[in-house]
């Protein structure tokens, strides 16, 4: 596996790299005829905030405010907005109070539509951001394989892993799914008080942050043997993303993806079992585009999380889940963690 580093460190841009941000935020905003943009400490404060060495908010209302003149931390936002401007993007994350407290006359619009486009392709040094957020997760899931989970419960073992995952470095840890059984069926399940036996399939999952970026890997594995008919059931998640990873190619429309994935797992007879979403981009926010059922298509320096499953209800379910850069020649993936059905034994 990769080496994590000893400590995150946020990533930045080059004066040169910042300037040209720069420079496309304000000629999106002219586009846009947005004339000012106003965001709280968010992953799209994080895109604009190297400006200043490190936006990170005061807690008392500090906000990043960006005209065609000037870039700014204050926390009197109409101070700074032209006098006139007529529309104003502000932070999707913004706070309801903290909305009706700017006190700017003007329409104010998302911020969103100037910087997520802006957003979607990654330069160099957020690529490799994301990629240690990457070792990060994988570093998780290689120790993983020497606990003891015989007899232990999911809330346990989710607790021993985020341990795990703040001792490799990570910044902050934005969710982690440990899931036994039939508890592997449910997409959105939260570790609880199961005792994960032999026999049982297991799901886990890791997402953290390093240096600003966000990113998830997700496994499964076996307590002492496969459940029955598992293995065949996993071989077609398998072959999904095989097949949803050889889609991520510059040209490519997004929703290849899906198709890719739908078209493996309903040939296989799964289909009413797949999962709705095969995987969305990542960076600064664990979920950005592109995102599959959008006009959009691949481009170099787009890094997206495929993530195909299958979910049998009441009996397991399997989702794999892999960070992937499209690079000029096709798909990239950032992780080296195997794919191979491991059997634990302890």
């Amino acid at each position: 596996m990769t080496p994590v580093p000893d400590a995150a460190r946020p990533a930045a841009p080059g004066p040169q790299a910042a300037a040209a941000r720069l420079a496309a935020v304000r000629a999106a905003m002219g586009e846009a005829g947005v004339d000012a943009l106003v965001l709280r400490p968010s992953p799209d404060a994080r895109f604009l905030g190297s400006f200043l060495g490190s936006f990170l908010g005061d807690g008392r209302g500090a906000f990043l405010v960006v005209t065609q003149e000037v870039v700014a931390e204050t926390a009197d936002p109409a101070g700074v907005v032209p006098e006139g401007a007529r529309r104003v993007g502000v932070d999707p994350e913004m706070r309801v109070r903290e909305l009706f407290g700017l006190a700017i006359e003007a329409e104010l619009v998302p911020a969103s539509s100037v910087l997520w486009p802006l957003r979607l392709r990654k330069e160099p040094y957020e690529i490799e951001a994301v990629g240690r957020a990457v070792a990060a997760a994988e570093e998780v899931l290689g120790q993983a394989l020497e606990l003891a989970w015989f007899g232990a419960t999911e809330r346990a073992m989710a607790y021993r892993l985020r341990v795990l995952l703040a001792e490799s470095g990570c910044e902050e840890l934005l969710s982690l799914r440990v899931a036994a059984g039939e508890h592997t069926a449910r997409p959105a399940h939260v570790p609880g008080e199961r005792v994960i036996n032999p026999g049982d399939a297991l799901g886990v999952s890791v997402c953290g942050r390093w240096g600003g970026y966000c990113a998830e890997v997700s496994r499964v594995f076996a307590v002492a043997e496969p459940p029955d008919d598992f293995e065949a059931m996993y071989s077609v998640v398998l072959a999904a993303h095989r097949a949803g990873l050889a889609a991520v190619r510059p040209g490519a429309p997004v929703d290849e993806v899906a198709r890719a994935v739908g078209e493996v797992i309903d040939g296989s007879g799964y289909g009413r079992f797949a999962a709705a979403h095969v995987g969305r981009g990542v960076g600064l926010g664990h979920d950005e585009g592109p995102w599959p059922g959008e006009d959009a298509v691949f481009e170099p320096g787009m890094v997206f999380c495929l993530e195909p499953a299958i979910y049998v209800p009441d009996l397991f379910g399997a989702r794999v889940a892999d960070v992937v850069v499209c690079a000029d020649d096709g798909p990239v993936p950032l992780g080296t963690y195997p794919h191979a059905l491991h059997v634990l034994d302890r």
